[in-house]
């Protein structure tokens, strides 16, 4: 993860499509309260409304968090963020942009893979990471964010009036060796995250919550410092090895791009035959789990996997 710079203002991503669309009239001035219809320091955004916080930028800066519902990264980290948008009470907005419901959004970001999170700042995007980090890193970036706007005049903070929606419920307590997994992987240590939730299922085989969480977070340890490009180069000079295979599919699905992994798995299940061709079946089936029974895709590929099966 490279620091934030002035420099990332110029020429990251093309915003110039969505510019022009109508924006929610703001008021104040840098170093005010800017007052926002909702108060809401997180905020869904869709392509019809980004306007809004393309202009609200100009006060306070906002962070773009860009995921989907299948993406089992998304939600390891969009908790974080919120947490942190929170903490900073007004200084940081939050925008929220699933791409898969946004399209022109996640063009015009160039969200190759998610999650990716991407600030503005008085208007113009600002890059900030891809993937999954602890929440020790994201709290480094926000800090060098805030910088950074401070360098460029936005000092802002969001008026959140006291008539703003509030949380009243308090949700019930994570089981312990759920609560367990989750600090364990804010701090980056997956393999005890792992050992929490496989025995969670020990002790509950049907613990769905647990399963999903296994599944993600046995995702996010194995493409930790892999390189994309040096697993692509290995994986095509030797087509048939099924560990160099198995790295490029990990990345492509926790960059998003599922049907990518799941062709690569099942030509090369196509090609295998007795041991290797079982265990490139349940890596499949584990995928599956992790982008969920009912995704197209999944469906897709399930059966074409049924179809070399029999």
């Amino acid at each position: 993860m490279s620091d934030i710079s002035a420099a990332a203002l110029r020429g990251a991503v093309d915003l110039s499509a969505l510019r022009n669309r109508p924006a929610a009239p703001t008021e104040g001035t840098a170093g005010a309260p800017a007052p926002a219809a909702d108060g809401a320091l997180v905020r869904d955004v869709t392509d019809e409304t980004f306007g809004e916080v393309l202009e609200l930028s100009r006060t306070v800066p906002v962070v773009v968090d860009l995921w989907a519902e299948w993406c089992g990264p998304c939600k390891q980290l969009s908790p974080i963020l919120e947490r942190v948008t929170q903490e900073l009470a007004g200084r940081v907005v939050l925008a929220k942009v699933d791409v898969d419901a946004n399209p022109q959004l996640a063009q015009g970001f160039r969200a190759q893979s998610i999650p990716m999170v991407v600030a503005l700042v008085a208007g113009q995007p600002v890059p900030m990471f891809t993937g999954a980090v602890p929440e020790e890193q994201v709290r480094q970036v926000f800090d060098q964010l805030l910088q950074l706007a401070a360098q460029n005049g936005v000092t802002g903070t969001l008026a959140v009036g006291e008539s703003a929606p509030q949380e009243t419920a308090e949700e019930p307590p994570l089981p312990p060796l759920h609560a367990e997994a989750f600090a364990a992987i804010e701090s980056g240590d997956y393999a005890t995250a792992i050992r929490a939730y496989e025995k969670a299922l020990a002790e509950n085989p049907r613990d769905e919550d647990a399963r999903a969480g296994l599944g993600q977070v046995r995702l996010l340890d194995r493409v930790q410092g892999l390189d994309l490009q040096q697993a692509r180069d290995a994986a095509a000079a030797a087509p048939q090895d099924v560990a160099a295979q198995f790295a490029v599919a990990d990345l492509d699905i926790a960059g998003g791009h599922v049907e990518d992994a799941f062709h690569r798995l099942l030509d090369l299940f196509a090609t295998l035959s007795g041991d290797e061709r079982a265990v490139v079946r349940e890596r499949l089936v584990e995928l599956f789990g992790l982008v969920g029974a009912a995704d197209p895709r999944v469906v897709n590929a399930r059966n074409r996997l049924s179809s070399l099966l029999f």
